[in-house]
């Protein structure tokens, strides 16, 4: 399994999205990889405690009833793996969240902290 880093993109703040992005997050920390999740946009609600705020958020309810992994689950086990979480500081700004409202531990950041901390990595547009 390769070792570089695999950066997840988050652009979007549609829950199938977001919560796809946790699924590959934590399917690659899970096998070993260092990740590094970073959200922007509306896809910085995904960054939340309460992330209410990702249209179509109800669809979580229907995919726990189907046996399928919910987004809390997905959030605890990338924090349980130490999976990295950015939200982009503009990113915050456009889409008017405080940064108080997000999960402990999420970075406040930039797009080039993010490639950074990638860096000759694998990035995933999500």
């Amino acid at each position: 399994m390769p070792s570089e880093p695999l950066g997840v993109l988050l652009l979007s703040g549609a829950h199938d999205r977001a919560h796809y992005a946790f699924v590959a997050a934590a399917g690659a920390a899970a096998l070993g990889r260092p990740v590094v999740l970073f959200a922007t946009n509306a896809g910085c609600h995904a960054l939340c405690r309460d992330w209410s705020g990702l249209s179509g958020a109800g669809r979580d309810t229907v995919i726990q009833q189907r046996g399928v992994a919910g987004l809390e689950t997905l959030r605890d086990a990338c924090v349980e793996m130490d999976v990295r979480m950015i939200a982009c500081e503009a990113g915050l700004h456009a889409e008017a969240i405080d940064p108080a409202g997000l999960l402990p531990g999420v970075e406040v950041a930039g797009i080039a902290t993010f490639l950074t901390a990638v860096g000759a990595g694998q990035v995933i547009t999500i």
